[in-house]
């Protein structure tokens, strides 16, 4: 999911540049939907709920990494499944107080889990998550580091089930008490080992990774909640490190700071909401986060339009390239051409670099619905319609498909449909949840309504410099 550079020690994207075109609320009008897209869209968002919701552990609140191959726990796909929860009851798929006793038994969980050094038998240490956990036990997944990201992810999460869950009964309050429980025992600053930057990992056995994060990716959310911590707050200096590594540049016409795989221009908008808020980094270019997230993905679409890989089925029927499944890992002859294949890769076009082996995965569009509903949805429509339960099945979209491979050869993941494309039989996690979330940000807003009130969340923008839009009315919040 990641791609990391050594040492120095920075995970870059993006490099400064002119920026003329201004961003901000005013340029974020609402698109019409039509019926049709409406009722697709509400298919689309209940089976995909549909996965966090059966296939997550109900007792203990552990949701798989994928589905339906067997795997470990992810901790960051559990912050995505806290976060569909309370969607599932404000659309009627599940009851308040199904969803309450889920919240609670997952937040139970992580609180009461092991907290140490030792190399096996415990969950996490200084309040943050191992990447991967066992389903069975819910500790550590062999050798697999503390990761600052997925935690971050978890306790986004967590801190939306604690200003959604706002009722004044026993229950929601218990809930209110872990979430902040949870998020004040994490000890950010322990993660600044060569401060002002936030190392990436930590594992037992070799210490702090020789990484930190830098640049914009995917862990704005991360820096965020570090600087909002009522007990372990990282200063604004963190923010100065993480953005003076961004790079600005133009791809297919469209001036925006850089990150290759859409999920990067997604994640963190999640739960923020972004829109006519800016830092002093936005400020100097004109526009906003939200604004740059809706650049990144005209681009994408516009690379696949003009397909300079020469991929089959790339057009306005077919674009999105995100860190997802690919078939396997070779050079194959198709076409008369030799064409390198990947699997698990973080796949991306931009400025900065292109990642491209012409697999395409449908969480690239759909994480950019909020953004792009009306060049996402009728992309999504369309896939479905062309590819039917190949790429569209139990809950949603599967993981990712690649047109291009149509030769009948052993694969890593999926199947081969010979003359039509590869498919992924995999939903996973982490690709499922900006589907979830984003679709009902841009039905309803409710996840960037909810969290608009988190003082934790207020604190930690502020701390970074946004000023502006709803933030400057904001108070403190709750």
């Amino acid at each position: 999911m990641l791609a990391i550079l050594p040492a120095a020690g920075m995970l870059l994207a993006g490099s400064p540049g002119g920026m003329a075109e201004a961003g901000g609320a005013a340029a974020h009008a609402t698109t019409r939907t039509s019926a049709a897209q409406q009722a697709f869209l509400d298919t689309l968002e209940r089976r995909t709920f549909d996965f966090f919701w059966e296939r997550s552990d109900p007792a203990k609140g552990l949701t798989p990494d994928r589905w339906p191959t067997r795997s470990f726990v992810s901790v960051g796909a559990v912050g995505f499944a806290l976060t569909a929860y309370p969607i599932g009851v404000e659309r009627g798929y599940v009851s308040r107080q199904a969803a309450l006793e889920r919240v609670t038994h997952t937040l139970e969980f992580f609180w009461t889990a092991p907290q140490d050094t030792a190399r096996a038998g415990a969950t996490g240490y200084r309040g943050f998550f191992y990447h991967f956990l066992d389903p069975a036990t819910g500790r550590r997944f062999e050798n697999v580091e503390l990761s600052t990201i997925d935690s971050a992810l978890l306790l986004a999460g967590v801190l939306f089930c604690e200003s959604y869950f706002d009722r004044a009964n026993a229950a929601e309050a218990r809930v209110r008490a872990l979430a902040e429980s949870l998020y004040v025992r994490t000890d950010f600053r322990w993660m600044q080992v060569r401060p002002p930057a936030m190392s990436l990992a930590w594992t037992p056995e070799e210490g702090f990774l020789p990484y930190d994060w830098g640049g914009y990716n995917e862990t704005m959310i991360l820096m965020v909640l570090a600087m909002g911590s009522p007990s372990h707050a990282c200063g604004p200096d963190a923010w100065r490190e993480w953005t003076r590594h961004y790079r600005w540049g133009t791809f297919y016409g469209q001036q925006h700071l850089g990150f290759a795989p859409l999920f990067g221009h997604q994640y963190s908008h999640v739960w923020l909401d972004l829109r006519g808020i800016r830092d002093a980094e936005m400020r100097a270019h004109g526009l906003d986060y939200f604004e740059n997230s809706r650049r990144a993905t005209v681009a994408q679409r516009a690379y696949a339009i003009a397909n300079p890989g020469h991929f089959a089925g790339y057009g306005d029927s077919l674009w999105g390239l995100s860190a997802c499944d690919g078939p396997l890992d070779s050079t194959l002859e198709i076409g008369g051409r030799r064409l390198e294949f990947h699997t698990y890769d973080a796949r991306g076009a931009s400025f900065v670099r292109i990642g491209d082996d012409g697999t395409v995965a449908p969480t690239a569009a759909a994480g950019s619905i909020a953004f792009t509903p009306e060049l996402s949805i009728p992309m999504l429509e369309r896939l479905s319609a062309r590819y039917g339960e190949q790429v569209f099945g139990r809950y949603g979209f599967v993981d990712a498909l690649n047109p291009t491979l149509d030769v009948d050869v052993p694969v890593h993941h999926g199947r081969v449909v010979p003359g039509v494309g590869w498919f992924d039989t995999d939903y996973l996690g982490i690709d499922q949840g900006p589907i979830v979330a984003m679709i009902e940000n841009h039905r309803s807003g409710l996840v960037w309504r909810v969290m608009r009130k988190n003082r934790h969340v207020i604190r930690g923008l502020k701390a970074a410099g946004f000023r502006g839009g709803w933030l400057d009315s904001a108070g403190t919040g709750r």
